[in-house]
């Protein structure tokens, strides 16, 4: 029976001891759930990281599906407040610009830009340069680039008639923003700039000044906010040679006057500063031809006043009034301009730019023989004389109306 109990007590596990070391059986338990707990731990990481692509999987071909299938836009709340400017060119067809907007992130994409364009009269857009902004739906877009009065980005510059080449520089800088020195620089070259040589061909045997000045056609431009002075006065001379082609400028004052373009120019260009009306131009002309062209005066000389202002102003000097004028200013023999009675014939240049009215006058003058001609009231009328005497009563006439001073009286 003690044996019995022996086997029996023999069978049971060993009891540990408080505080006693664990068993090895403990310990590869132990072991075996550590590494349970591991393998559970990176399956579930697994699953998160296969969860996470899935998803970014889903995200990017669900955009992949709608950008194929539908048609990429944003949302009139996305738009920002970040400015980005757009320049349309000529030609440029709904695809060029779109591509061009989602280039600059203004819309999400050229199909939708496309589709506004088409629904929403974008073949009107015009060339230019315009304001738009960041993320914009693209029905907007084209809303925008219709509205030239608000979003197109134009310098608007108003050049008036009879301005010299200074004074023209000088708007155009107060208009563009581009120093005066720049414009001056860029004249320098005028056959660069597009004037053709046979503009500076005279028949006078005088030299011509080859010059910018008369060839800055007057009129409202509207310059993009990019161009430089270079570009702008090529602008100005294609305008005043597209006038000029239309007049038939050239040609006319060849087979009618019998002078040179340059001539006719210059006349113009003077005609356009002493006339006081429009309906003078003209007769001013016609007075300049007989004097210095047909010579019908023994100086055959203008004797202008405003040659000898113009090359005051060349000189950075203040012009002067025809009272205040001296005699040595209006025979300077350093004036390449002098009209005074020691220098026959036309000057060697224009001194204004003239406009269309003024280029007609010049190239279809009136037949007449005034060889005078004097503004006698304050709004401009102007006289025009055959003889001395008959002058000489027009200007008694200016004086008395305050126009001229005593000291001009013959």
């Amino acid at each position: 029976m003690l044996d019995d109990l022996d086997l029996a007590w023999e069978d049971q596990e060993p009891r540990r001891r408080r505080g006693g070391p664990p068993s090895r059986q403990q310990r590869q338990r132990r072991r075996r759930e550590r590494k349970r707990r591991r393998r559970s731990f990176g399956a579930f990481l697994i699953s998160v990281l296969l969860l996470a692509s899935l998803g970014v999987g889903v995200y990017w071909g669900v955009g992949k599906i709608q950008e194929f299938f539908g048609t990429p836009d944003y949302e009139a709340s996305e738009q920002t407040d970040v400015e980005v400017r757009v320049k349309i060119e000529s030609g440029d067809d709904g695809y060029a610009m779109g591509a061009k907007l989602v280039e600059k992130d203004v819309v999400k994409s050229v199909k939708a830009f496309v589709a506004a364009y088409n629904a929403g009269g974008g073949t009107k857009i015009q060339p230019g340069t315009y304001r738009l902004y960041e993320k914009m739906p693209a029905a907007a877009a084209v809303a925008a680039l219709l509205d030239r009065e608000n979003n197109l980005l134009v310098n608007i510059v108003t050049i008036r008639e009879g301005l010299s080449m200074v004074q023209t520089f000088a708007r155009l800088s107060e208009g563009t923003g581009i120093p005066v020195e720049e414009f001056v620089e860029a004249a320098k070259d005028p056959i660069a700039l597009g004037i053709p040589e046979a503009w500076f061909e005279r028949t006078d045997k005088k030299k011509a000044i080859v010059s910018v000045e008369g060839f800055l056609f007057p009129e409202t431009y509207h310059f993009e906010p990019e161009m430089t002075a270079e570009q702008i006065l090529k602008v100005m001379i294609n305008q005043f040679l597209q006038v000029a082609e239309e007049l038939d400028f050239m040609n006319q004052v060849q087979s009618k006057l019998g002078i040179s373009p340059h001539e006719a120019l210059t006349v113009a260009s003077l005609a356009q500063v002493e006339a006081g009306k429009e309906e003078d131009f003209g007769k001013v002309a016609r007075v300049a031809y007989n004097r210095a062209v047909k010579e019908m005066i023994p100086c055959a000389c203008l004797e202008f006043d405003v040659t000898a202002n113009y090359w005051l102003e060349q000189q950075g000097k203040e012009t002067k009034s025809s009272a205040e004028m001296t005699d040595a200013e209006l025979n300077d023999p350093k004036n390449p301009w002098n009209t005074g009675n020691a220098s026959p014939g036309l000057p060697r240049g224009p001194i204004s730019s003239p406009g269309r009215a003024a280029l007609e006058g010049a190239m279809n003058p009136p037949s007449a023989d005034w060889i005078f001609f004097v503004a006698v009231n304050q709004d401009g009328t102007t006289k025009f004389a055959e003889t001395y005497a008959e002058h000489c009563r027009y200007v008694d006439e200016a004086i008395a109306n305050g126009v001229l001073g005593p000291g001009n009286r013959c």
